[in-house]
Formats: structure tokens, C-alpha cells, sequence
């Protein structure tokens, strides 16, 4: 049986958590107190709490009720932020939390230290007024904005290996381009990264057929990837994209054809495809221009992330009533933007994706409406509330 509601409790200020968290100068690796402060919050509140740290990345996890509890609703998010770049074109201390004009002010303030706050408050809140039958699960990382090997994913290796898991669980990174409550995320693209390193032969530019020149082959091979249309779009995704994103070979000499030349495509794909497969384009094409000029074309392949849908059903459901009931406005069900953690949740359980306006999110200026952060818990406890209904 669930505990007692706890009468004397007082609500959870989610602004001022999110003033104490920004004030915590947690850029990646650093945690700067962020998870400690969480920590002592949760556990005053009946939360077991359980730091998953892994290869000096911090990571918390905190559930409040049973474990291996038939349903369990579970937040996941990042106290982690990126650097502040020039602090002299802030206009208020990044790590000062300030709030003027009806903004909070400061780096993570959108992305995403407001949405921690936003769940943490709703969640404690939840557990002391109705507790429920059932598990309210947090869990937090300090490696999102980094190269995420050892948080979020961390975090779901440890609860594997000690019987702890979530029916469901919400990511509350920001999702709304411009107006709070229009877009939820029901899934991402994949991300993958290729390193492309062209071999050929130096020689003088006025003995072109001496050389064996990397520049030509590599321009045909990006030349045909960027003209190549991977897909038109499926039924929850726009069209896969590809960038070259940069050519190199560092020739000072207009008279010398170099020995190498190097150059990067990054690729955003939908479910039409895996990073495996297009991996085996992109290996194949290579094979096919160094057959044609003898120049050697090495590829190191990096995949991020792969695309992956939570269908439209009932998660989807409740997150949107609740948005519709507290916000009056019904959500877009989006697969747009880059990756996140979502990526590695989805292999865990349903998850979708839900969280403020991320117009300024790594600007100069971040800054978040303090009306939203309101607006953020409130939307968060009535999920809690219908989904233990």
C-alpha cells in the first residue's frame, strides 16, 4: 500500500530550483553540486536515491516507491550544459539565475535545467499529496551534452543489472519551437558521422597525369553523395538529409598536386534506414571511385544514434490530454531536431519527448519565461496524476 499523503507538505517552487540549478556551473563534465542539490530534494521527500556514476560522469537515480512495481512512470533529463562561450555578450551572469522581465536568465536555463526542475517538483509533489500505486522513477545524468558514453546510458546498464525499471518514460528536453505545448517528440532521426581520408600520389600541377590527385576523387565521391536523394520522407519522417560538412588538405602550394585530402559528411536518417546500411553505401560508392582513379578512399564511420518511432497510442495520448487540459493547446507529434537521450531510453521502454520553447537554448541570453517553468510542472503533474489514475 502506497504511504500516507504527507499534509504538511509544501509545493515544489520549480522556478527556484531552476534559479539553484543554473547557479551551478555544470558545464560538461562538471556536475558543480547540481545532482547533490537534487539528491538532498528527493530524499527529504521519500525518494531512494542512488548515485550511478560511471568513468567520473555523475548520474542520479531516484525512485520513489517500490521497486519492480507493476507501473512505474519514469522522467529522464541532463543537469549537464555547454560552455558559455564570451561571458562579455551576457547580459547577466550565466551562472547567476537572475530573473528579470518575467526571464530566468542563464546557461542550462532552457536546456535543459528548467525541465529537471519542472519534473523534479511535479514528482515530489505527486508522491506527498496522492501517493500512488506504483513508481515514480528520476533519472538524471551530467553526460548529455558530451558524448553521452556514460550517462543516460549508465543509468540504464545499472538499472538492468539491479531489477529497476519504467513502463514508461517522458524525456523533458525542450520540444516547442516557438509556443509552449505545440510539438511533442514521438521519436528522432539517426545521426551518423562519416571521416573520409583520400591517398593518392603527389606531384607537380603542371604534370597533372604524373599524380595521382586526392582532390579529384574526393569531389567525385562528394559530388555523387550529394547528389544521391536517400529517401522522400515515410509516414513519420521528412526526408533524410546528407551535409558535407568540411574539405580539407592543407596545400599552401598552387603548384603542387598533394599526397591527401580529407573530408566529413554527417547524415540525419529516418526509419528507412539503419546506420549499418548506409554505411554499405557509403563504403560501396568509395570502392566504386577508387576502382575509377586508383586514389585510396579510407572511411571511419560514426553512428550517434539511430532513428526509432514510439508510435502514436496511448503514451502519446495521455501526454497530449494533459498538455490540451493545462495549456489549451493540442501538440504536433514531431521526429525533427538532433538526437538525444531518448535514443538510448527507447530501447528500455515507450518514451516520448516533452519540454519548454528551445528558442535560445545554447545562445548568448539563455533565458526561459518563468511562466513556462509553471506551466512545464503543471502539464508534468497531471501526466503523473492521469497515469495512476
Amino acid at each position: 500500500m502506497p504511504n500516507p499523503p504527507n499534509l504538511q507538505h509544501q509545493p515544489v517552487d520549480p522556478v527556484k530550483l531552476t534559479a539553484d540549478l543554473v547557479r551551478c556551473a555544470s558545464v560538461t563534465p562538471a556536475d558543480a553540486g547540481a545532482l547533490p542539490l537534487l539528491q538532498t530534494l528527493l530524499s527529504g521527500a521519500g525518494f531512494e536515491c542512488t548515485r550511478v556514476d560511471r568513468n567520473g560522469t555523475p548520474n542520479l537515480y531516484a525512485r520513489w516507491g517500490a521497486r519492480g512495481a507493476n507501473k512505474s512512470f519514469g522522467f529522464n533529463g541532463h543537469t549537464d550544459v555547454v560552455p558559455v562561450g564570451d561571458v562579455g555578450a551576457w547580459s547577466h551572469d550565466p551562472f547567476g539565475g537572475a530573473i528579470v522581465d518575467g526571464y530566468l536568465y542563464g546557461r542550462g536555463a532552457t536546456d535543459m535545467k528548467s525541465g529537471v526542475a519542472a519534473f523534479a517538483a511535479a514528482a515530489i509533489d505527486f508522491v506527498c499529496q496522492t501517493p500512488p500505486e506504483g513508481a515514480v522513477i528520476l533519472a538524471i545524468t551530467g553526460d548529455e551534452e558530451g558524448n553521452a558514453a556514460d550517462g543516460t546510458v549508465a543509468l540504464l546498464d545499472w538499472m538492468e543489472a539491479h531489477g529497476e525499471r519504467m513502463t514508461h518514460c517522458l524525456v523533458g528536453e525542450p520540444t516547442c519551437p516557438t509556443t509552449m505545448g505545440e510539438m511533442m517528440k514521438i521519436g528522432r532521426r539517426g545521426s551518423m558521422t562519416a571521416y573520409i581520408t583520400a591517398t593518392g600520389e603527389q606531384g607537380h600541377s603542371a604534370y597533372p597525369d604524373r599524380a595521382k590527385n586526392p582532390l579529384s576523387a574526393l569531389v567525385q565521391y562528394m559530388r555523387h553523395l550529394d547528389a544521391h536523394t536517400l529517401d522522400t520522407g515515410t509516414a513519420h519522417f521528412d526526408a533524410s538529409t546528407l551535409a558535407i560538412t568540411t574539405i580539407d588538405c592543407g596545400n599552401p602550394a598552387n603548384n603542387v598536386i598533394p599526397a591527401r585530402a580529407t573530408a566529413t559528411v554527417n547524415i540525419r536518417f529516418n526509419d528507412a534506414h539503419s546506420g549499418a546500411t548506409l554505411s554499405e553505401w557509403l563504403l560501396t560508392e568509395a570502392a566504386r571511385v577508387q576502382a575509377r582513379t586508383g586514389v585510396t578512399l579510407d572511411l571511419r564511420i560514426t553512428i550517434s544514434g539511430e532513428s526509432f518511432i514510439t508510435p502514436p497510442g496511448p503514451l502519446s495520448d495521455l501526454i497530449s490530454r494533459a498538455i490540451t487540459a493545462e495549456l489549451g493547446v493540442v501538440p504536433g507529434l514531431s521526429t525533427s531536431g538532433g538526437t538525444s537521450d531518448a535514443r538510448f531510453v527507447k530501447d528500455h521502454c515507450p518514451v516520448v519527448e516533452f519540454g519548454l520553447v528551445g528558442k535560445t537554448m545554447h545562445q548568448v541570453d539563455e533565458r526561459v519565461l518563468v511562466g513556462q517553468i509553471v506551466q512545464l510542472k503543471a502539464v508534468y503533474g497531471r501526466i503523473l496524476r492521469d497515469y495512476f489514475a
